[in-house]
This record gives C-alpha cells, structure tokens and sequence, in this order.
C-alpha cells in the first residue's frame, strides 16, 4: 500500500468502518489517530525518531532534564571533556533512584566525582524542555561535563497541518489497521471486525519490526568479513 496523507487515512477510516461524518467526526477521527500512533510507538522502536540532545552537567547538581517530546530515555553518555561531546566518554549505567540514594546519599563536595549512573526521576507533566521530566546522576558532578542524551522522541502526529508522517509514509498499513482497532472499539462494532483488524495489525508491526533491525545490520562488505567468490562445479 502506498502512503497515507491524512486526509486519505481518514476517508479509509470511514470507507472500511461505513460510518459518515455524522458519527465519526473531525474530532473523534483525530483521536482514533492519535491513539493509534501512540499505541505504534509503545510497540515499535522507530529508527526515524531517535533523537540526541547536548548539555552540560552543572557542579553540584543531582538532576537534569529531558529533552522536549522524549517518549523514553534510551541511554546517557558524559564525556570526560567540559568544553565538547569529543574524545574520551563513558555511558551510564541505568539504575533505579533508590540505587542512585544509597550509592551517594549526600551532594557534599566530598562525595562529587564523574558520574558513573543514571535514574529516571519522573516529574513528566508535559512534552516541554521543562515538563519533560528529569533524571537523576551519581555521583554528583564534580565539574562541568559534556553529556548527550540518547532518546526516542514523540513526533508530530497526523493531522490536517501536517498532512504526512513516517508512519504514515513507511507503515500505513499498521497506522490503517491500528485507527480501525480504535474506530470499531469507540462504535463498539463487532468482535470479528475488531478481531480481524486486531490480527493484520499485529501481522505488519511483525513485519516492521522486521525492517527496522534490518536496517541495523552492517552488511557483509562494511562488516569486515572477506568476501571470496566460489566457483561453480562447472568451471
């Protein structure tokens, strides 16, 4: 199937449920969306959307936020430089904040140093800079390092202004399939319609899924395995 353009998707909504305007409103069909490209996120890492984010830990202080839009923290690299993301750097180990507590329960000077840990420290009340949530490091920092932020980001979702995604680019079957889940779920329409959406959608996240791991795979000429051609019993 070729792409959707979000007026596209919400006409197949209709055409595949045969429920009009009347029922199926503006409102109500971006929702369906909506909810259908949230569910996609939480069941598909999508290469597209990850996303990094630079900053500077400050001495002395335990948290930090989270970039803007971030659906989850995937890791956390500070660099042993205060001036750039180059050279020598380490990744933190996640940890819960009861970890972070006990390994350094203090933020005295004393107990500061390069920080060897990460926690998630909640807080999210947004999709903001602000109200993105924060987390924790431990040891506090000693000095002002470099770090970056390795993130899967929310994007902007379908919509009247902003007519295409990735999604519903290189995955309009699963996005066509996930908004009829949602659609028959609101009608409250027959189980075997649900059931059957239910199951192709499951199928092309299968399939997707599928596709992203194979666009991390290095292939055989950049992996460092020597290519010797065989010949053929008949040469």
């Amino acid at each position: 199937m070729a792409g959707f353009t979000y007026d596209n998707l919400v006409t197949d909504i209709r055409n595949y449920t045969e429920v009009d305007s009347n029922v199926l409103t503006a409102a109500i069909v971006n929702r369906i969306i909506e909810d259908a490209e949230f569910r996609i996120l939480r069941d598909v890492p999508i290469d597209a959307y990850k996303k990094e984010s630079i900053g500077t830990l400050v001495v002395g202080q335990e948290t930090i936020n989270v970039p803007a839009k971030t659906l989850f923290v995937k890791s956390v690299q500070v660099y042993d430089s205060t001036s750039a993301t180059t050279g020598a750097n380490t990744f933190l180990e996640k940890k819960d904040m009861s970890y972070l507590q006990e390994y350094v329960p203090s933020t005295e000077s004393t107990s500061r140093a390069k920080p060897k840990y990460y926690a998630m420290f909640g807080g999210a009340t947004g999709v903001s800079d602000t109200t993105s949530g924060r987390l924790a490091v431990a040891p506090v920092p000693d000095a002002t390092y470099k770090f970056k932020i390795h993130y899967e980001a929310i994007p902007d979702g379908l919509s009247s202004s902003n007519t295409t995604t990735y999604v519903s680019l290189y995955f309009p079957n699963g996005l066509l399939y996930a908004c009829l889940v949602e659609a028959y779920g609101f009608l409250k329409g027959p189980i075997d319609m649900l059931t059957l959406y239910e199951n192709k959608y499951k199928q092309e996240v299968e399939k997707f899924a599928a596709e992203q791991l194979g666009r991390r795979k290095r292939d055989d000429y950049t992996d460092g395995t020597v290519r010797i051609p065989i010949p053929s019993a008949r040469q």
